[in-house]
């Protein structure tokens, strides 16, 4: 019986794995380089929107909150917020996002297309103007599991920034923008998660991660093996 040559075998492991996972550990590099050389301040956007403004508002005799819950089937939070710079009882419910004039209790109508222009242009902080406003009532990617509807308002500029306003309030949801989209790009590439883009922990990325440390592994085998042994003199 012939015996095991060793090292033709862990070359040859080494080899195959490599062929199998080395584009993967190439992307592993490329995106994690993405990511460290983009300040994570900037992927949030920011720097996009103007700091809120801080406003006061007299809550004596308003409108009581717990009639406007008790009109709502399955409230579950009601809290005093402002839109258009006035106050508002905004109401959370298994339905969505509802607002209740705060002093006669009255439902408030949705957002104009208007409106959440004007709201778009206070909050964002450059001077470019809007080339397009979506009210979108489909799910997009870029706005991961959030239910829609909301209003989508890009703005010109090379980094397309976008923002994402509700109906309801014009509260503002999400900022977007080029540098954004390429790091979700490069996060999906990264956690091998090409679905959802969220899930660090599936079976792929282990696979591909347990390859790549047989890859290290067998290579570092060969790196100490390769090295010229040392013979013994004879002594004489």
């Amino acid at each position: 019986m012939a015996a095991i040559r060793w090292p033709l075998v862990v070359r040859r492991t080494h080899k195959w794995i490599a062929l199998l996972v080395g584009i993967q550990v190439v992307l592993w590099t490329a995106t994690g380089f993405y990511m460290v050389l983009v300040h994570i301040d900037t992927i949030h956007g920011d720097h996009l929107v103007r700091p809120p403004a801080v406003r006061r508002f007299e809550i004596a005799g308003l409108y009581s909150p717990a009639l406007v819950a008790a009109a709502v089937p399955g409230a579950a939070e009601v809290r005093l917020d402002q839109r258009l710079g006035r106050p508002i009882w905004r109401v959370q419910s298994p339905t969505g996002v509802s607002a209740y004039d705060t002093v006669s209790g009255r439902p408030l109508r949705d957002l104009t297309a208007a409106e959440i222009k004007a709201e778009a242009r206070k909050l964002f902080s450059g001077d470019t103007g809007i080339v397009a406003t979506t009210l979108l009532t489909v799910p997009i990617r870029e706005m991961g599991g959030r239910k829609p509807p909301y209003w989508q308002v890009e703005f010109a500029g090379w980094n397309r920034p976008t923002l994402y306003l509700g109906p309801t309030t014009g509260e503002l949801i999400a900022k977007r923008h080029l540098l954004w989209r390429g790091f979700d790009f490069a996060w999906m590439l990264h956690i091998m998660d090409y679905a959802t883009r969220s899930d660090v922990n599936n079976p792929l990325l282990r696979i591909a991660t347990w390859s790549a440390f047989a890859m290290a592994l067998t290579g570092a085998w060969l790196l100490v093996w390769s090295f010229p042994k040392r013979k013994k003199k004879v002594k004489r």
